[in-house]
């Protein structure tokens, strides 16, 4: 798999999260030449092609067998950048596409954004938010950097389970204290950004400083952007159980309006100092996604 076949629908057949994203990153790293700060806080620079007098142990080897190139990977040095990475846990995100839901989009998604992680060997921890609290899924610490991090978060992304709501909360009272740091750190969220009022907005706004950046990745569907449904459908709020029949057509006009006006505001709203929004639909290669994610941090 090579490019723009790098789908999430053609991922999730792999059954294998590791794998997945590996493919992604090295994917997303054979592309990228030169870059300062190129990753999560990683510095990758380059791959080289081998010359003689270089170490052959520095050939990488898996990538040969898929490239049959013998490719050097030249990278700078570590960082020592502390990564979190925050994945909704709300019932929205079992919201499916042609078999691919949201959670197994945003796993994907951590998982290659944490190999470049693992590359670097920056520190990773990995939390997740539902009815209203934060629950540490691979904590902070001594033993959060490099593979043992990476395999850990592996193993957590594969456990979750979405259900419930990510409920409204006065931002003012938030007293998360596995958020509370005084070190330079960089936050990843991964969700929907749907909000019953401006919690959200409120979270991430609480968290942005100088010592913290924070980059939200938005996952939407084509249907919810778009909405080309025809005839009668039953809808269903996937937090709260409801659900209604509509004419998809008739209600459509107003469905694209109500949408756009939410989603141009909270892009407008998302305009401030140390925070990056990536908008990516279900559909959207991964490799594309992330090269989106560089870009913005790079400007």
């Amino acid at each position: 798999m090579k490019g723009p076949t790098l789908l999430a629908s053609n991922l999730i057949r792999l059954k294998n999260l590791q794998l997945t994203g590996k493919l992604v990153s090295e994917e997303l790293m054979l592309g990228i030449h030169a870059s300062k700060r190129s990753g999560i806080g990683v510095e990758f620079e380059q791959y080289r092609h081998y010359e003689p007098g270089d170490d052959p142990k520095r050939i990488d080897w898996k990538l040969f067998a898929r490239t049959n190139k013998h490719l050097i990977r030249e990278s700078s040095t570590e960082s020592d950048r502390q990564v979190r990475f925050v994945l909704d846990l709300s019932g929205s995100m079992n919201y499916a596409e042609n078999g691919v839901s949201r959670l197994q989009y945003a796993q994907i998604l951590l998982a290659s954004v944490a190999y470049l992680g693992y590359v670097q060997n920056d520190q990773m921890s990995l939390y997740t938010l539902q009815t209203g609290s934060v629950q540490t899924v691979v904590a902070a610490g001594a033993s959060s950097s490099g593979k043992q991090a990476f395999q850990k978060i592996l193993v957590g992304l594969e456990k979750t389970v979405a259900g419930g709501t990510w409920s409204p909360v006065d931002h003012h009272s938030m007293k998360f204290p596995e958020f509370q740091s005084r070190n330079t750190e960089q936050f990843i969220f991964v969700t929907d950004l749907l909000q019953v009022g401006e919690e959200w907005l409120n979270f991430i706004k609480s968290l942005a400083s100088p010592r913290r950046e924070i980059v939200v990745f938005q996952i939407l569907g084509d249907q919810e952007m778009d909405f080309n449904l025809k005839g009668f459908y039953r809808f269903k709020d996937l937090e709260t159980g409801r659900e209604i029949e509509l004419d998809a057509e008739s209600v459509r006009e107003k469905f694209m309006d109500s949408s756009g006006s939410y989603l141009k505001k909270l892009k407008e709203d998302l305009q401030i100092p140390y925070v990056h929004l990536v908008q990516a639909r279900l559909s959207d290669p991964l490799g594309m996604v992330l090269k989106s994610f560089l870009t913005k941090r790079k400007g």
